[in-house]
C-alpha cells in the first residue's frame, strides 16, 4: 500500500475512532442499587420497582442498570425515603405519606383521608399544580421524585371484633398510615404504623386489634383473613394510595438526559399498570377470601360521618401549624371539592344504577 492510500484509509478511519468515545461518553454505564419499600411477596408492589428497572434498561440499552432490593435487605421498608435522600442508596420506591413525621405535607402524595381517587389525583398532579408542590417538596430533602404506581381505593381493613357504632373505636389497636392515624386517634382509637412484614405477627399476637394494607390481593397474600375474619369496606382514609420513585439528587443530576427521560417513562408506564393490575386481581381475590371465611362488612355510617368530622378538624388544624401544608391545602381542597362534584354528576350516578342493576341480574 503506498503512502497515500495509507493517509486515505486513516483519513476515513478517523471519524469512527473519534464517534467510539464520544458514544461511551453519551451512553455511560451506570449501576445504581434500588430498594422498594415492599417484600417480594407483594408481587404487584414490589413488581412495580422490578418493571420499572427492567424498562429503564431496555430503554438504554443496558447501559443503565438499576439492581432492586426488598424491604429490609439494604435499610427497613419505612427508611427508604431516608436512606435515598443520605445518598445510602441512588433510588427508593415507597410511600410518602410514611413520613409525615418528618413534614405532614407528605401525605398530599400519596393520599389523604376522604382525598381524591387514583384518576383524580392524576388530575391534580398533572394539571392542578400537584407535580409542582411536590418537586418543590421533595428537592428540600435532596430527592427528585416521581409518582409511579396507585393502588386504586383501599379496603378498610381487617378486624378481630365488629365494629357496629362508633364505641367500638373506642381504644381501638389499629395499624393504619398517614394522616389516617391522626383521626382514628381523635375518634378514639389508638393508632399504630407497622411496616408491611410486620403486620402478621402482630395481628397474630393480638399486639394489634386490626390492620388495614391494600386490598384483597394483597391482604390473602400477607395471610390477615387466617388471624382476624372481619373484612370492612370502604377504605375512605385511602381512596387512591400513590407511590413515588425518589432519587438522590446528586445522582439524578449526574444522570445524561436521555437516562432522565428513560426513567420518567419507565415510571408514567408503572403509574397506570399497577392500578390496571389491581382492578384486574382484586375482584378474584376477594372472592377466595370470602369464601375462605372472610365476612365483608361496610362501616356504620355513624363512624363514617364521625370520621368526615374529624378529619376536616385535622386538616384545619395542620393547615393552622403548618405553612407548608397550609399552602397546598389551599390548592388540593378546592380542586377536591370541584372534582367530588363532578363526580358526583356523571360517575356516581351511573355507579348507584348500574353496579346494583347488574348485581341483581346474577
Amino acid at each position: 500500500m503506498n503512502r497515500r492510500m495509507m493517509l486515505g484509509a486513516a483519513a476515513a478511519a478517523a471519524p469512527f475512532a473519534l464517534a467510539a468515545p464520544a458514544v461511551a461518553q453519551s451512553n455511560p454505564e451506570v449501576r445504581w442499587r434500588f430498594q422498594s419499600s415492599f417484600p417480594r411477596v407483594l408481587d404487584v408492589l414490589f413488581g412495580t420497582a422490578e418493571r420499572i428497572a427492567a424498562r429503564v434498561a431496555e430503554l438504554t440499552e443496558n447501559r443503565f442498570r438499576i439492581t432492586v432490593f426488598p424491604a429490609g435487605e439494604i435499610v427497613p421498608g419505612l427508611q427508604v425515603l431516608d436512606a435515598v435522600q443520605a445518598g445510602t442508596i441512588e433510588a427508593g420506591h415507597t410511600a410518602a405519606y410514611w413520613y409525615i413525621g418528618k413534614e405532614p405535607a407528605f401525605a398530599f402524595f400519596t393520599t389523604l383521608p376522604f382525598g381524591l381517587t387514583q384518576r383524580q389525583l392524576t388530575a391534580w398532579f398533572r394539571h392542578g399544580g400537584g407535580n409542582a408542590a411536590g418537586d418543590a417538596l421533595f428537592a428540600d430533602y435532596s430527592i427528585k421524585a416521581f409518582p409511579a404506581g396507585d393502588t386504586g381505593a383501599q379496603m378498610g381493613g381487617w378486624f378481630r371484633n365488629e365494629i357496629r357504632s362508633l364505641q367500638d373505636v373506642q381504644g381501638l389497636k389499629f395499624r393504619i398510615s398517614g394522616l389516617a392515624g391522626q383521626v382514628f386517634q381523635r375518634m378514639g382509637a389508638a393508632p399504630t404504623l407497622i411496616a408491611p412484614a410486620d403486620i402478621y405477627p402482630a395481628l397474630e399476637r393480638g399486639t394489634i386489634d386490626a390492620t388495614e394494607f391494600v386490598g384483597p390481593h394483597d391482604d390473602e397474600r400477607l395471610g390477615f383473613f387466617r388471624v382476624a375474619r372481619f373484612y370492612y369496606a370502604p377504605g375512605w382514609f385511602e381512596p387512591a394510595a400513590r407511590l413515588h420513585f425518589m432519587s438522590n439528587m446528586t445522582a439524578w443530576n449526574a444522570l445524561p438526559d436521555h437516562y432522565k427521560a428513560a426513567v420518567q417513562i419507565a415510571c408514567a408506564e408503572a403509574d397506570s399498570e399497577m392500578t390496571s393490575r389491581y382492578d384486574h386481581l382484586n375482584p378474584i381475590a376477594l372472592r377466595r377470601l370470602v369464601a375462605a371465611g372472610a365476612q365483608l362488612r361496610f362501616f356504620p355510617r355513624e363512624m363514617m360521618q364521625s370520621a368526615w368530622n374529624a378529619n376536616e378538624a385535622l386538616m384545619a388544624d395542620l393547615a393552622g401549624q403548618n405553612a407548608r401544608f397550609r399552602g397546598i391545602w389551599e390548592n388540593y381542597g378546592p380542586y377536591r371539592n370541584e372534582l367530588f362534584q363532578w363526580f358526583r354528576v356523571v360517575e356516581n350516578s351511573y355507579d348507584n344504577f348500574a353496579f346494583p342493576a347488574a348485581a341483581a341480574a346474577r
